[in-house]
């Protein structure tokens, strides 16, 4: 019998992914046991980049504006080639239109993640520190896990879900069983934050390729503080101490005119590209880089991990509250893998063109791209397209069993269309509902009387904002109803009121949120 005090769900690891998701399952009432084998928080990391898409995510629990606020924005990115500038283009408001976060935000994940942890222990959960998980069984109803505390002693934790986000090397997935197939790149690489002088060291991201070498340059919070990330041509083993930054080649950052002043942090690293064959076996999921590992090439990692643990989260909680059907889990692999799967893909076509020393890579890098690419930039659709690809606005869910229907461009699975709006005198959008982390039914422009008496009868809130010919633009259509997930997925995109009552029934949704506390947004 499940004690009250155990965890409904058990994590396995407290970088970002992890964090995320236990902040998200406490959002959403359940009790949640987070450990790390480490005995402190990371204070060095490689991820640098918060997406688009992730800051919306993070808006629904309150989060949005303090990452921000503490970021840098990307100005703008510069691409040098064999010595010369060859492209700049100014980021600015890139996705103006298309997102409340239309900007690059640089936000290291070290702090990234003494913010998540802040704010998780504020609702209550601490990380257990150098606590390793030795084993687990799932026995009908429950997974019973072997802990091993920081004394040495052992621990039997009960808990009906265990969730793996413990990294390459995942206990987790060894423990299942899953195979993680993929390679891993020849080249070794480096990291290391700087203080330095230059042009170079503008507030911007800069890209430099030539022929041996390539380099990037991230600004960080603070004059003169940038990141790093180069290659390193000699063989050796990731994180061998005998190698330091006396040994990288200077010729690049030289040619960049990079007066590098100070290391503060230096380490050397391979990048893979692997993705597990399954996200789930029985209670036990994979997240985050313990599903999927790729290369750094437009910082998708870490905002990909956070939304495999927002994407489980939202469907373990309806799933223990039994507001979905039981097979809501099933999705989170469907979902998810799928995604990785193209990812992976993608990043290792352009990885391989940034680093190949293929005659025909060299050319694509040291030609062709310093051609085409300040033309493309210059087109707008080109840059849009840019923005919601790499801001992971993109993401749909369109092949998924809780997909269905399509009105004007938007179909079921596409994330909802962001659009702003004017109600009751107020300057607002139709993600600011969103919050409620709850099912919930948008409409632009009039609601169907039928709409209005499913929402009423189901207890499900009801969004009504004014149409105004602009929405159009998004995609959105008058008059349609659109059933929103509590991740901001569309589930149902309709014309016929009918296929509202339809999809709950066979869905079985029901909302959290009671009557009294719906709000439903009219025009002033």
């Amino acid at each position: 019998m499940a004690n009250e005090r155990d965890p409904e769900v058990l994590i396995i690891g407290a970088g970002p992914t992890g964090l995320v998701l236990a902040w998200w399952l406490t959002a959403l009432g359940v009790r949640v046991r987070i450990i790390d084998k480490a005995t402190e928080p990371g204070t060095t990391s490689r991820a640098l980049a918060v997406q688009a898409r992730t800051l919306e995510l993070y808006r629904q629990l309150g989060l949005a504006d303090t990452v921000v606020e503490h970021g840098r924005r990307a100005g703008a990115a510069n691409l040098w080639v064999a010595g010369r500038l060859i492209a700049h283009v100014e980021l600015g408001d890139i996705g103006s239109g298309l997102s409340p976060y239309p900007f690059a935000l640089i936000y290291p994940q070290d702090e990234h993640e003494r913010l998540l942890i802040e704010r998780l222990g504020r609702a209550g959960v601490e990380v257990e520190r150098g606590t390793t998980l030795a084993g687990f069984d799932q026995t009908g109803d429950r997974v019973s896990a072997r802990l091993v505390r920081p004394d040495g002693s052992d621990e039997r934790c009960a808990a009906e879900y265990v969730a793996g986000c413990d990294g390459a090397h995942s206990t987790v997935r060894a423990g299942l069983g899953i195979d993680f197939t993929g390679g891993t790149y020849e080249h070794l690489f480096y990291v290391a934050d700087v203080e330095a002088a230059g042009a170079a060291m503008n507030g911007e991201v800069h890209v430099a390729l030539d022929a041996a070498d390539f380099v990037a340059v991230f600004p960080l919070a603070g004059p003169g503080r940038a990141r790093l990330v180069g290659t390193v041509r000699e063989r050796a083993a990731p994180g061998d101490e005998s190698l330091s930054w006396q040994d990288v080649s200077k010729r690049v950052i030289d040619w960049m005119r990079i007066d590098v002043r100070r290391v503060h942090w230096f380490s050397t690293y391979h990048v893979h590209h692997r993705v597990a064959g399954q996200f789930r076996r029985g209670r036990a999921f994979l997240l985050g880089d313990a599903a999927h590992v790729h290369s750094p090439v437009g910082g998708q990692g870490m905002n990909t991990g956070i939304g495999d643990a927002v994407n489980l989260a939202w469907k373990l909680a309806a799933s223990l509250r039994e507001r979905a059907d039981r097979s809501v889990l099933d999705t989170y692999e469907t979902e998810r893998i799928a995604f990785a799967r193209r990812l992976v893909t993608t990043t290792d076509r352009a990885f391989t063109a940034v680093t190949s020393s293929s005659p025909s890579a060299r050319l694509v890098r040291l030609h062709i791209v310093p051609r085409l690419l300040p033309m493309l930039f210059a087109w707008r659709p080109v840059r849009r397209l840019a923005f919601r690809t790499v801001s992971q606005t993109m993401i749909n869910y369109r092949g998924s069993p809780l997909s269905e229907g399509r009105t004007g461009t938007v179909h079921g699975g596409d994330r909802l269309p962001w659009v702003s709006a004017v109600l009751n005198g107020v300057e607002t959008d139709n993600f600011a509902p969103l919050t409620s982390l709850d099912w919930q039914v948008h409409v632009y422009g009039e609601a169907d009387p039928q709409v209005r008496a499913t929402c009423a009868a189901r207890r499900l809130p009801l969004h009504v904002f004014p149409w105004d010919p602009e929405i159009g633009k998004s995609g959105l259509q008058r008059k349609a109803l659109y059933l929103v997930r509590p991740d901001g997925h569309v589930a149902l995109a309709a014309a016929a009121p009918a296929a509202l009552e339809s999809y709950l029934d066979r869905h079985r949704v029901t909302a959290r949120a009671s009557r009294e506390n719906d709000v439903t947004l009219q025009p002033g």
